[in-house]
């Protein structure tokens, strides 16, 4: 069974996608037996052990994977300029990759950039093989977020892009039950080719453990009540009302909101921070993953938000790892987002509508008051990671792909 994914962040990058695909990838070579390839970009840290950077393809294999890298420019994604050149040399690389790899049984087109799913589709048709469009993102409605770039014309041609691409899958992958229902009633899915497979956490590596920890202790967090946000400080995650609720906080020195990782807002956030005088607000750098389990222990409640209107054309990810922590967290999102189906449905979380900052600051007072109850939700949380398991999702798509291929 011979598997090819197409998407530009792979190991050893680290955003989510990447991770996640790398992850899959390895898991359907080593657990199931799978011929997996990957047509990746050469990472924008820096390039892959052994990389020849003046090559437009090159090889190396990890973990039972091969690796063909689609090399293109890596110049710094904070402006659009850089993100464009980026995409279109990628592109025009696993053109060329496409053309190279051991013929498929089934091709996998992710969305990390929207266009590459062109470049899996002709590799699908050339070698006879299955094509399968994994939406992480969906497009252009994910595009509206750029702040240094918007175009109609850009619009509609990812608009046009996307429904092509699901008009010609033979299977296509959802992250959740509204992105389903998003792409059959707004893009003209078929509704039988659409399957729903979560996104995961590995439940083996993140294990709940004590807050007192070396994290905790080392940035003085063991006393104080933590509300964390985890993962990329970007566009999509309104993360200005946390801000908004923790100027409501400031009378409860108890209190501490603690944000994790890097992304295109953390600079803007951390100078409104400071300019404000915001006292219990913390950043602290990107975890790798190794350290994700005792960073999120030091959180007693976590964050997961979202920009209104985008429930369905993005799930966030984090959420997952949330729960594989046995933490409880507060969605503030709509209520059709998966992070709040989640939150009632199992009783792990609280919801609030998205950019209220009171409706947030009241319930982490809630849950700092009521330490049993964050308790209760942590543990419910645990319990519903399994769900969400790695080895569960990768399943899903071993049996998805072998059905495809008509095995």
């Amino acid at each position: 069974m011979r598997v090819c994914f197409f998407n530009r962040s792979y190991w050893p990058d680290m955003a989510a996608t990447g991770q996640l695909l790398t992850e899959l990838a390895e898991d359907l070579a080593g657990t199931h037996g799978y011929d997996v390839s990957v047509v990746a970009g050469r990472p924008l840290r820096g390039a892959a052990p052994g990389a020849a950077r003046w090559a437009p393809i090159t090889g190396e294999a990890r973990n039972g994977v091969r690796i063909f890298r689609a090399n293109g420019t890596t110049l710094a994604p904070r402006r659009f300029a850089g993100r464009a050149a980026n995409y279109l040399t990628y592109f025009a690389s696993a053109c060329l990759a496409g053309l190279r790899i051991p013929r498929p049984d089934v091709v996998v087109a992710l969305t990390d950039p929207p266009i590459i799913g062109l470049a899996a589709l002709m590799t699908a048709r050339l070698s006879r093989a299955r094509f399968v469009f994994l939406c992480e993102d969906v497009f252009p409605e994910v595009a509206a977020l750029l702040e240094d770039f918007h175009s109609d014309l850009v619009n509609r041609t990812l608009d046009r892009l996307n429904r092509h691409l699901l008009r010609h899958a033979d299977a296509v992958v959802a992250l959740g039950d509204r992105m389903k229902r998003r792409l059959v009633e707004e893009k003209g899915a078929r509704a039988d080719r659409v399957h729903v497979i979560h996104n995961w956490a590995d439940c083996a590596a993140i294990v709940p453990q004590p807050k007192d920890g070396p994290f905790a202790r080392e940035h003085g967090l063991v006393d104080r009540f933590v509300l964390m946000h985890s993962g990329n400080v970007g566009l999509s995650q309104a993360l200005d009302v946390l801000l908004d609720a923790a100027a409501l906080l400031q009378d409860d020195p108890s209190i501490v909101i603690v944000i994790v990782g890097d992304g295109t807002k953390r600079a803007a956030l951390e100078a409104r921070a400071a300019s404000e005088k915001l006292t219990n607000v913390r950043f602290l750098p990107y975890q790798p993953k190794a350290m994700l389990a005792g960073s999120f222990a030091a959180a007693d409640v976590f964050l997961v938000s979202l920009e209104p209107g985008l429930e369905g054309y993005i799930v966030p990810s984090k959420l997952y790892g949330i729960l594989a922590a046995g933490r409880a967290f507060i969605a503030a999102v709509e209520p059709d987002c998966e992070a709040a189906v989640i939150a009632r449905e199992d009783a792990c979380g609280l919801a609030v509508p998205p950019r209220d900052p009171e409706a947030l600051a009241a319930a982490v007072r809630r849950l700092a008051a009521d330490r049993a109850l964050t308790a209760r939700l942590g543990l419910a949380a645990r319990e519903a990671a399994r769900r969400f398991d790695r080895p569960v999702a990768v399943g899903a798509y071993a049996e998805l792909l072998r059905r495809v291929a008509g095995r």
